[in-house]
């Protein structure tokens, strides 16, 4: 079985624990406003082609990097959409006792089994409330329900991410209903605001895809710390 790759990173240290085999997998359902990444968006818009084989290979290529506290993120795009490659794959990865995580929006069908198998789930909350859901990402917000209530009954460790936009999400009172929202969860390790950047902008003019956001500029790192803070002390 052959996967569909976008993009490698070899010495990913932010998804996840210490130093990563980042894989980001083509195909997502969600047309984020912000989303840089929209060459993910098809599912054969991929780059190359790979095996479980090719991947745990690639792995143990730099195995010595990433020691014992490191593993392979699965990103995306929605990597929960190649499901029959990711089981292979992941079963493979943890009979070779390499530590899984997936980077994902939880919007995608039959992956039980996928978090059966992963040790860590990265969360995207792209918002708290349904209406704001929708106008982020175009698709009602049960699909995300349905993934989140999955993970709990589980028993996953979780680590949430939201992106924070400029004049969309930036504000103090949004943060709070953020910190509210993440109460409510258990088992979560780190919740961790990203601030938007318009690195990608150039990728739509390239695909012909209208970007939405022409006029926003990239978000204020200090600020997003500031709401970190906030966050972190509510």
């Amino acid at each position: 079985m052959l996967g569909k790759v976008t993009d490698i990173e070899t010495m990913g240290l932010v998804d996840g624990p210490g130093m990563r085999l980042v894989i980001f997998l083509a195909g997502c359902k969600l047309r984020c406003l912000y989303c840089h990444n929209p060459e993910t968006w098809d599912e054969n818009g991929h780059k190359k082609l790979m095996s479980s084989e090719d991947i745990l290979s690639l792995y143990k290529k730099y195995q010595n990097y990433y020691g014992e506290t490191g593993g392979v993120t699965f990103s995306g795009g929605e990597p929960l959409i190649q499901r029959d490659f990711l089981i292979e794959t992941i079963k493979l990865l943890k009979q070779n006792n390499i530590h899984v995580a997936i980077d994902t929006a939880g919007v995608a069908e039959g992956y039980e089994e996928i978090l059966d198998l992963v040790d860590l789930v990265i969360l995207d909350i792209k918002a708290t409330s349904p209406d704001d859901y929708k106008f982020i990402t175009g698709m009602e917000m049960n699909k995300f329900n349905e993934f989140l209530k999955l993970v709990q009954s589980k028993n996953k460790k979780l680590w949430l991410r939201q992106v924070i936009v400029p004049g969309i999400n930036d504000k103090k009172e949004q943060v709070l209903k953020l910190k509210e929202f993440a109460n409510q969860i258990k088992n979560v390790e780190r919740i961790e605001l990203l601030p938007y950047h318009t690195l990608g902008v150039s990728k739509y003019k390239d695909l012909g895809i209208e970007y939405r956001l022409p006029d926003v500029l990239d978000m204020d790192k200090e600020k997003c710390k500031e709401l970190e803070k906030i966050l972190k002390k509510a």
